[in-house]
């Protein structure tokens, strides 16, 4: 009796994938571990020795995974990384190919990306992904998928491989929309724990307790559960996304509400805490470093609490 898997994994062909960071690296494996043959690149040697470990095959550059892949994913960390990939894949990809992009990045660079490709006979997929770099190992992930219907139902394979649930959100950019009003609460949300928590240890509980019980109650959040046990555990170093990338987050949401002239208080009020993060010597460091920031606001030196 045929494996469904490989039978599906060979009719796909050579999955691609394009950055390899936390959540890129993360998702090849859990495509590896699907069935699927991965090929991937990525600028940092080490990154590309991480997936071939894996069982994928890194190969030296984007223009090599184009030429060997028909569906490809981009994990990218800017824009300008964006436009380069996109200018490479136009020419060494096969019309046809579908390219699905995952990253955090300002729409107006992703529909100059998306009719590049276009002109070349490849689809663009707007698909942001909700979860930290631990979810995406876990494949714990929601994509925000939205672009050509069609490529999107072609791609679902793939997708189910690395992702817990996919969404199609429709048109082309909705994905990104969707994805700056998840960001907006994460960014409430990871504030709101550091503040719950602080109030807890600070009345006298248990850290560890608080989080064990607030994380199965009402006042809950996945970021609570996500980031208070880094927070009681202080181990901010060990990053899901630092609050340097953390800032350009913030930026998209910002100019986001702008465009829509929605009033956003309780984001707006969290920009000071990230700032001290980012200045107070946490910038390498995950966003529940936000703890510390309030440690000392509250007059506490590190470790006080």
């Amino acid at each position: 009796m045929s494996d469904p898997v490989k039978s599906i994994s060979r009719t796909i062909g050579a999955v691609g994938m394009i950055g390899l960071g936390n959540m890129g690296l993360a998702m090849a494996v859990n495509l590896v571990g699907s069935g699927f043959e991965v090929i991937g690149t990525d600028l940092i040697a080490e990154s590309r020795n991480a997936l071939n470990k894996a069982g994928g095959t890194a190969v030296a550059d984007t223009g090599e995974v184009g030429k060997r892949c028909r569906h490809i994913i981009l994990s990218l960390p800017s824009e300008a990384a964006l436009h380069a990939v996109c200018t490479d894949l136009s020419t060494n990809c096969a019309r046809g190919t579908i390219v699905i992009e995952t990253g955090t990045l300002p729409l107006t660079a992703k529909r100059k990306a998306c009719d590049l490709l276009a002109g070349c006979g490849i689809t663009l997929l707007d698909c942001p992904l909700s979860g930290t770099g631990a979810q995406a190992r876990n494949r714990d992930l929601a994509v925000y998928a939205s672009g050509n219907a069609k490529a999107i139902r072609k791609c679902r394979p793939i997708i189910d491989s690395f992702a817990r649930v996919c969404y199609d959100l429709g048109e082309f950019g909705n994905g990104m929309k969707m994805k700056l009003v998840a960001n907006l609460l994460v960014a409430i949300h990871n504030v709101a724990a550091a503040e719950g928590i602080l109030l807890g240890v600070r009345s006298g509980l248990d850290p560890a307790t608080v989080v064990k019980v607030i994380g199965d109650g009402a006042g809950s959040s996945r970021m609570f559960q996500v980031r208070g046990p880094s927070m009681v555990d202080r181990t901010w170093d060990e990053a899901m996304i630092t609050n340097t990338v953390w800032q350009k987050d913030l930026k998209l949401i910002g100019e986001a509400l702008l465009t829509a002239e929605s009033p956003a208080p309780l984001f707006s009020a969290t920009i000071p805490i990230y700032t001290a993060a980012l200045t107070s010597g946490h910038a390498d460091h995950d966003t529940a470093a936000v703890y510390e920031v309030l440690e000392r606001m509250a007059g506490l030196s590190p470790h006080a609490s």
